[in-house]
């Protein structure tokens, strides 16, 4: 059974359980399996090769997942093909592609963990006590060695990330 922590972040002021390990920086990126484009198995082999980002969302479809997820997009254009930048959330692979055509993204892969939950199971950041499995707010960068650079799980989830320290985790994970 997966290890489950109690209240290290609140869902509109109430606190949640979130299922997996607590990962920090140092730490080995775990292995998942989402579903990207076409309907394709990606695992964290598969994203390979770059330093990362990973754009943790509960739903895109809501105010605050889609100004961060726009945020990201804005400020990822700089690095252009030194990075790869991916949003995983819960949403079915067809409404990540919706939205990211009518959000004109194209700097940021999707990765839908509705399959087996397994990148937020391994992650620490699938919540399990809320009518429908959400992935808490977290932004995580990975650099090519497959070693977790920075993680922000955000204490609520309401709320938006720092973006900043993320980012300059993420030019320094890429040598930039």
């Amino acid at each position: 059974m997966a290890e489950t922590r109690k209240g290290e972040v609140t869902f509109r002021g109430n606190p949640v359980t979130l299922v997996g390990p607590k990962l920090k920086p140092g730490d080995k990126a775990p292995d998942f399996t989402c579903i990207g484009a076409g309907l394709a198995k990606v695992s964290l082999a598969d994203t390979a090769g770059k330093a990362r980002l990973f754009n943790v969302v509960p739903s895109l479809d809501t105010p605050v997942c889609s100004t961060q997820t726009k945020r990201f997009a804005a400020e990822l254009k700089a690095l252009g093909d030194k990075v790869a930048a991916y949003t995983v959330s819960l949403d079915l692979p067809f409404a990540q592609a919706r939205f990211c055509t009518d959000a004109n993204i194209e700097n940021l892969q999707n990765l839908s963990d509705a399959h087996n939950h397994s990148f937020g199971t391994n992650y620490g950041v699938l919540i399990e006590d809320l009518p429908i499995p959400l992935l808490a707010r977290t932004v995580l960068v990975v650099d090519p060695s497959d070693t977790i650079r920075y993680i922000q799980i955000v204490p609520e989830i309401a709320q938006e990330p720092n973006y900043e320290p993320a980012l300059q985790a993420l030019k320094a994970a890429a040598g930039s």
